[in-house]
């Protein structure tokens, strides 16, 4: 495997642990360093794509996941007053469901469980404190950042990988400030609520300048996410803000989609607000022995509901790619050219949607959206 016997993984996210998963299958020693705590899930719900379920099947996972979520077929646009607009079939996916809707707590869980299933080593509530590579490995050693982790000794690495997000640690280590995350102007306010009857498959709605989403995440939850433009970034709101905000903006709406305001909380322990950020890593994500992948290289919008696929299939693309006989370097600058075009495709499609149905696009925006939102998708299906 590419002389890869041991990998550094920072970042317990979905791409970490698939990494995780996917290279301790292949007898590859794994360390996994998260700075949370053990138990702590960002995020609501996210939408399974055919595409990341074919990652899934990959490593074994594809059942598990359509057991804990909710399969659907077609996306369906509706007007501000909840009527239909058009449903648009998705493009096909042999072997597996065109879509599946998960609570993020219960994908976490079946990864986590994976990943320990598979060998890798797991350590919550611990960041890497330092890094010194040569040409034949990568030294870290580790500090405790919640309380009751264990700190583990230092470690040799022949390969450290970044799935650490957005703000990205590994990043930062490999090509200092030159690629920071990049405030879009928008906002995105989440939450979970009941599901209700005529929620049997993704809904796209806009009023005005509020982009709604909603996945149905099981036969008794959904998702709902409202994204909006907000011309200054702000880090947080209180929950009963963030309750407040929800359910105004939901009030824009009529109809079956406007009764969901009067659901919304400010006990709701899923009610979430996040600023809209992008990175773009413009030259290969990887010098030496580290590389970052996921978030941590190619952040975009939610638009396309592909952030969790694409940092998915890094992971498996490049464990496929150290199961080669080439040399390290070749075989990183092999999983970058199978990735790099089809990663900045969903950041470029997923931000030219943003400023359109926001009503502010550019001339460039206005030209990548002659290819429809079906044929778009359609790219998605072809093999990674």
């Amino acid at each position: 495997m590419s002389q890869v016997s041991r990998v550094l993984i920072q970042g317990a996210g979905i791409g970490g642990l698939v990494a995780a998963t996917a290279l301790a299958q292949r007898g590859v020693h794994v360390d996994v360093v998260e700075h949370r705590a053990s138990g702590s899930v960002l995020g609501v719900g996210l939408n399974q794509p055919g595409n990341a379920l074919r990652v899934m099947q990959e490593i074994g996972l594809l059942d598990d996941c359509l057991e804990a979520g909710y399969q659907y077929r077609d996306l369906r646009m509706v007007a501000p007053d909840s009527g239909v607009i058009v449903d648009m079939p998705p493009p096909a996916h042999p072997g597996v469901p065109p879509n599946n809707g998960i609570q993020r707590r219960e994908l976490c869980r079946i990864l986590l469980g994976a990943a320990r299933d598979a060998g890798a080593h797991l350590h919550h509530g611990v960041t890497i404190s330092s890094i010194r590579e040569d040409a034949d490995g990568v030294d870290a050693a580790f500090a405790v950042t919640a309380d009751g982790a264990a700190l583990p000794a230092p470690g040799r690495y022949d390969l450290l990988l970044g799935f650490d997000g957005i703000r990205s640690q590994v990043r930062r280590h490999l090509f200092g400030d030159r690629y920071p995350a990049e405030y879009t102007g928008f906002a995105c306010w989440r939450i979970s609520l009941p599901r209700p009857e005529q929620l049997d498959r993704v809904v796209y709605a806009v009023s005005g300048q509020i982009k709604a989403t909603l996945i149905p995440l099981s036969d008794d939850d959904c998702y709902v996410a409202l994204v909006v433009p907000q011309e200054h970034l702000r880090a947080r709101y209180s929950a009963e803000e963030i309750a407040d905000r929800i359910r105004a903006l939901l009030g824009e709406f009529t109809g079956w989609l406007g009764g969901l305001a009067g659901l919304v909380s400010e006990e709701s322990a899923s009610a979430a607000y996040s600023p809209i950020e992008q990175v773009t890593v413009r030259e290969p994500w990887f010098q030496g022995r580290i590389a970052v992948a996921g978030d941590a290289a190619h952040a975009s919008s939610p638009h396309m509901a592909q952030g969790a696929a694409m940092a998915a299939e890094d992971a498996v693309v490049l464990a496929q790619c150290l199961d080669s006989a080439e040399p390290l370097d070749k075989a990183l600058q092999t999983w970058w050219e199978r990735r790099m075009r089809r990663a900045g495709f969903v950041q470029e499609y997923s931000a030219a949607l943003l400023r359109s149905e926001s009503g502010v696009p550019t001339p460039e925006d206005e030209k990548l959206l002659k290819l429809p939102i079906p044929a778009a998708q359609a790219r998605l299906a072809e093999p990674y």
